[in-house]
């Protein structure tokens, strides 16, 4: 990898993309958390530039600052001060009501947990957010199906999580942070409970979107060979940038994925779920 910059002060810029309003650019912004007679600085001046069709990851150990940072770029928290826009519009001072707006506008969510609704259909999971989003009843469908066709799922669409192989749920999980068309897709340790074979699909997803869809799609995760997936890596250290660089040879999953060894079809429930799923109808066997 070729060092791009380590600077935690000045924004990175590519002179490829220089030209373009950055999708994300924050400015000198520090967060401290107030634990009473404690205050806890999380981020100490970073100011950061990513540009639309970058695919980032962002790395650290424990309390380097990275969730602090991503819960910013989500727009799930505000910085204790410096500035933060997103497509050119500054977010940093804007009110709760109005960072949910940009969320549920601009922002698709990916997490290590999938957090999808037990009792809903993969279909039903991904409509979530265009329900937020006011989105009218007869375009929601469409949007939702159309969202698991691109992650490979449109025959699973009235699965219920618990038929789901781990892959498959966070499938659905980036689906949903799909529908409403975001400019950004922000991923939380996404392959963080997932086997490595699962782990390079999920990322392939991500390359695809992000190489054929030109979406900007930002990760975090503590995974060395995961990050060597993405176009770029940020590495904090005590709430500052430590390093920023573009990764040179990057991994292709479409490469990778033939040479690991298949998992065994009885394994991938069990890998997902911990359990095997229950038949497609949903309805189990009586004893």
């Amino acid at each position: 990898m070729d060092e791009r910059s380590t600077s935690a002060q000045a924004p990175s810029v590519s002179p490829a993309t220089s030209g373009q309003t950055p999708t994300i650019r924050i400015e000198d912004v520090h967060k401290t958390y107030d634990l009473g007679e404690i205050q806890v600085r999380a981020l100490r001046g970073v100011s950061l530039e990513i540009y639309p069709g970058e695919f980032v990851a962002i790395m650290g150990a424990s309390g380097s600052g990275k969730s602090t940072l991503m819960n910013i770029l989500g727009c799930l928290d505000r910085p204790t001060r410096g500035r933060y826009f997103l497509d050119g519009t500054d977010v940093s001072g804007l009110t709760k009501r109005e960072l949910a707006k940009i969320r549920s506008q601009r922002i698709g969510f990916v997490f290590q947990q999938f957090n999808l609704l037990a009792r809903t259909s993969a279909l039903e999971n991904v409509e979530l957010p265009t329900i937020y989003a006011g989105v009218p009843i007869e375009e929601r469908e469409r949007r939702a199906k159309e969202a698991l066709a691109r992650v490979g799922l449109a025959d699973r669409a009235e699965h219920f999580p618990s038929q789901l192989s781990g892959g498959q749920q966070q499938r659905v999980a980036i689906a949903r942070g799909l529908v409403n068309n975001p400019s950004l897709l922000l991923a939380d340790e996404p392959t963080g409970n997932l086997d490595s074979r699962t782990s390079v699909e999920i990322m392939g997803i991500l390359q695809k979107l992000n190489d054929e869809h030109g979406l900007t799609v930002v990760i975090v995760t503590h995974e060395h060979d995961i990050a060597q997936y993405a176009k770029r890596a940020i590495e904090f250290r005590d709430g500052r940038i430590k390093n920023d660089v573009l990764i040179q040879n990057r991994l292709s999953a479409e490469e990778v994925l033939p040479t690991l060894p298949a998992l065994e079809d009885g394994l991938v429930d069990i890998l997902g779920n911990g359990a095997p799923a229950p038949p497609p109808n949903g309805k189990t066997p009586q004893k």
